[in-house]
């Protein structure tokens, strides 16, 4: 008996393999797309009842291409669409499988796909929710809850960005050899940008949202099986695994923000912790180095310090230092001004924050505040902390950490 879990979980699989093959057989990414969310609604409602195809690929790419066929032939131009295709598609493809007839499958499309939901032509946002769509395979309800949107919000950004990316003229295939290291870069900061905003839920009354960061290392892990020999791959999916660890620690029963050094270590998921150890020590070992090698060695540190006071802030330092040197940021500098705090003491620290404050960037960050007031707080200048403190609540949309930046403050020594 094939559980509903397991049914999603093979239905977000086949999402991105059964898109990809549409599209590089019909080459209309919109309407094929549209097709495999009907395809994949459809195997939501019928496999639960009637279980699981023997072919369940073959079975979503024919429901999926019917609905593409239906649509092509109430196109008025259908017939020249339909010479075009059938032109350019070997003859045994142009028959559509049964449901139960096993066929060779074909190559995997999931990572040109991924290049085209990553197109330059989109905006982040775009290239993000368009991602979490074609190649996660979630329903527009299911993204606009993930980003606390309404529907009729997300709904037209996602059809914005496809029809970008046909304005664009941009083609069902990898990009030319000389383009693809940038866009592997743009990919993999686009699957970062999803797991941060479920692990650090930038707005709301969540801290944390596993959807989104499961979905973000479940899209890493696919990637991964399809470059295998790339090292920041490696380096951003050890990243998450070691980052979301912690998780269980992060907050108390009622939600309340737990910071690092107050964890419960014993609560963090060790098998992760593991597997992510693994990946960046092998990826650093045998790769060009890179910022999300660099930051998952950081969090490696991090992890497998038994108590806070045996974390290694010297190592963590000098591997910040190295990442701004890759990488230049300002949130790496950010960071690193906390590990030269615990390392050089809180005055070193607040002097490279100050390097940031002309950053037009970080300026309005609650993040800058908040790290300010820590700093201040460890100098002992309580006055200072207590107003940097509510300066970043005030910053800040997310309710778990506006929370606990006011019991910050307030946990300070009253004035002199």
């Amino acid at each position: 008996m094939t559980t509903t879990t397991e049914i999603e979980d093979l239905l977000r699989e086949l999402a991105p393999r059964v898109l990809g093959l549409l599209v590089r057989r019909y080459g209309q990414f919109e309407t094929c797309e549209d097709a495999v969310q009907e395809a994949l609604l459809a195997a939501s409602l019928q496999w639960p009842v009637e279980g699981v195809p023997r072919n369940a690929q073959a079975w979503m790419t024919t429901v999926a291409g019917r609905r593409v066929i239906d649509q092509m032939r109430g196109d008025q131009a259908r017939r020249d669409r339909e010479a075009a295709v059938a032109a350019r598609t070997p003859y045994d493809e142009r028959l559509a499988p049964g449901p139960e007839e096993e066929r060779p499958p074909g190559g995997d499309d999931t990572l040109t796909l991924l290049f085209l939901c990553c197109h330059p032509a989109l905006t982040p946002a775009s290239q993000v929710a368009l991602t979490l769509r074609a190649v996660g395979g979630l329903t527009t309800a299911q993204i606009a809850r993930a980003f606390l949107v309404p529907e009729a919000t997300m709904g037209p950004r996602i059809s914005r960005a496809k029809k970008q990316i046909r304005d664009a003229g941009a083609s069902f295939g990898m990009p030319p050899e000389d383009e693809r290291a940038e866009r592997l870069r743009v990919v993999l900061h686009v699957l970062y940008l999803i797991f941060n905003e479920g692990y650090a839920a930038t707005s709301g009354p969540d801290l944390h949202r596993h959807d989104l960061t499961g979905e973000a290392i479940r899209l890493a892990r696919m990637l991964r099986r399809l470059l295998p020999d790339d090292g920041e791959v490696a380096g951003l999916l050890a990243l998450m695994l070691l980052t979301d660890a912690r998780h269980p620690a992060r907050t108390t029963d009622d939600g309340a923000l737990v910071p690092l050094e107050e964890q419960d270590r014993t609560l963090w998921d060790a098998a992760a912790i593991e597997e992510g150890t693994a990946l960046v020590t092998d990826a650093m070992a045998r790769s060009p180095l890179g910022p999300y090698q660099l930051q998952a060695a950081i969090a490696a540190v991090h992890v497998h310090a038994p108590k806070p006071e045996d974390t290694d802030w010297r190592q963590i330092a000098v591997l910040y230092r190295i990442l701004e040197r890759v990488a230049p940021n300002p949130m790496v500098t950010l960071n690193r001004a906390v590990a030269v705090a615990m390392t050089e003491g809180p005055r070193a620290g607040l002097d490279l924050l100050r390097t940031l404050e002309d950053d037009d960037r970080m300026a309005a960050h609650h993040r800058l505040h908040a790290v300010r007031a820590h700093l201040l707080e460890m100098a002992g200048d309580h006055v200072a902390a207590r107003e940097c403190y509510l300066l970043a609540a005030r910053r800040t949309a997310s309710l778990p950490e506006q929370r606990y930046l006011h019991s910050r403050a307030a946990r300070l020594p009253p004035d002199p």
